[in-house]
């Protein structure tokens, strides 16, 4: 036998003979510890061998520890496989802490979960956060042991745990709470049209014939007290010779202006003291000529329109709004619409008190500067108008609000995985958020994506707690 394979018979011998030594030193209390555990304790090894995973791959880690996670297996930047987690794996924050350096077991080694001194059980639940309680310490089906709740440790029943993996895996995602503005632009199709308190016609109101037109036509732009058009009228001189007969004759002086003579063309008649073969009619305003009858040897009836001017330094524009939007529409609120090459800022001056019966749309009017004569009448513009509050409020993004039809309510991201309900009081709604006027405050965190599912559970742990609750504190229940 060679010197070496007498060394290593040698040194077996000794580590059995030891082992031996101290397997019989072992108290009752201690009796189920295995030889391997002591072997170890003997070797300086780890007093306990990590208990075997079970149960389905539920997701993929990364083999770092990263808090990185996968529903398939995928591989790092540098080539390494990720690592997969079983059922019995899926960390948890609720859950009570591993096993430590002494040697105690941790959930699902021990006959039971270790208990707080001084504490009172109330009852115990399932680890994986399924709504199922026991009276007793109990494991489920994948050897997981009931966490025991103590008493003033969950008094809301609705709250929901979800470990890190299923927070991944079903795509939980959260929003802070803050103070926006919120507003609604309401989008409908406009026409402009004139002002109709800025639009003068040049009448007679005696029968005349057009004597002469000035060089004015339809679409001209024309000043105030421009000539337009002169016209002989067989009333009008009569009114005419009967003020020069009258000089200071109040009743003659009023039955010709009376017949719209203007009094620049008065004041020249009883300054020369003569009666004009011709009156001649001026421009009332500044404006744009949208009309004109007028033609040289022609007979004017009373009233006939001769010209038809309008003043377009502002204009309207009416829109239809539907029914279902008219809640939000306010006089004096902004509006701005948009025609080719061009976007006006005004505000909603009038809302008309009638709904068409046909459309179910009321109109509304827009009064608009414009001072280049741009907007011309009957263009087409679409028109956008700003709802909502001009303050900021407390709102959120319109995913993180549930509707159940009597109520609403928000999903709170309470930390460590924790899930509440809680209901809301909404108001407006606009550009993605929702004003929320009671429920919450800004700093506050919302469960926006997956929420439906973290809601379904907490109803029914909600639903099953309030069947099962334990009857009293130290009682337990189920």
């Amino acid at each position: 036998m060679s010197r070496a394979a007498w060394l290593a018979g040698t040194l077996v011998a000794v580590a059995a003979g030891g082992l031996g030594y101290g397997a019989g030193r072992v108290s009752d209390s201690a009796a189920p510890l295995s030889i391997a555990r002591a072997w170890a304790g003997f070797a300086g090894g780890s007093p306990a061998a990590a208990p075997k995973p079970t149960g389905p791959v539920v997701y993929y880690q990364d083999p770092d520890g990263k808090p990185v996670y996968s529903l398939s297996p995928m591989m790092t930047e540098d080539g390494r496989l990720f690592r997969a987690v079983q059922a019995s794996e899926d960390l948890r924050f609720d859950r009570p802490a591993a096993e430590d350096v002494s040697g105690r077991a941790g959930p699902g080694e021990g006959d039971a979960p270790p208990k707080k001194p001084g504490r009172t059980v109330r009852y115990y639940r399932n680890p994986m956060g399924l709504p199922d309680t026991s009276p007793v310490p109990k494991k489920d089906s994948m050897g997981m042991d009931y966490i025991p709740v103590y008493a003033g440790d969950d008094p809301d029943p609705s709250t929901v745990t979800v470990s890190p993996g299923r927070i991944q895996r079903t795509g939980v995602r959260s929003a802070v709470v803050e103070r926006r503005v919120v507003s609604r632009p309401v989008r409908v199709p406009g026409t402009v049209a004139l002002d109709e308190r800025r639009v003068t016609v040049v009448a007679t109101r005696a029968d005349a014939y057009v004597d002469h037109v000035e060089d004015v036509t339809t679409g001209d732009r024309v000043r105030k007290g421009q000539n337009l058009v002169s016209v002989y009228a067989p009333e009008i001189n009569a009114a005419a010779a009967q003020l020069i007969a009258n000089p200071g004759f109040d009743g003659a002086r009023r039955r010709i202006r009376n017949l719209n003579v203007s009094e620049a063309v008065i004041a020249e008649m009883e300054r020369t003291r003569t009666v004009p073969r011709a009156i001649t009619w001026a421009s009332p305003r500044d404006g744009l000529v949208l009309e004109r009858r007028a033609i040289e040897g022609m007979k004017a009836a009373a009233g006939d329109t001769l010209f038809r001017i309008a003043d377009l330094s502002r204009i309207w524009v009416l829109a239809d709004v539907p029914e279902h939007d008219l809640a939000g529409i306010r006089v004096g609120q902004a509006a701005t619409a948009r025609v080719p090459g061009r976007s006006l800022t005004g505000r909603v001056e009038v809302i008309y008190p009638q709904v068409n019966r046909e459309t179910r749309a009321t109109r509304i009017r827009i009064e608009l500067p414009n001072p280049d004569g741009l907007l011309l009448p009957d263009m087409y513009a679409d028109v956008e108008i700003a709802t909502g509050a001009t303050e900021p409020v407390v709102a959120v993004p319109e995913e993180a609000v549930i509707e159940t039809g009597s109520r609403q309510a928000v999903l709170i991201e309470a930390g460590e995985g924790r899930f509440a309900p809680r209901a809301v009081e909404i108001g407006r709604r606009g550009d993605g958020f929702v004003e929320i006027r009671a429920g919450l405050r800004a700093g506050e965190r919302v469960v926006t994506a997956a929420n439906f599912l973290i809601d379904a559970e907490s109803n029914l742990k909600a639903a099953l707690a309030s069947l099962a609750a334990p009857p009293a504190d130290g009682e337990g229940g189920r």
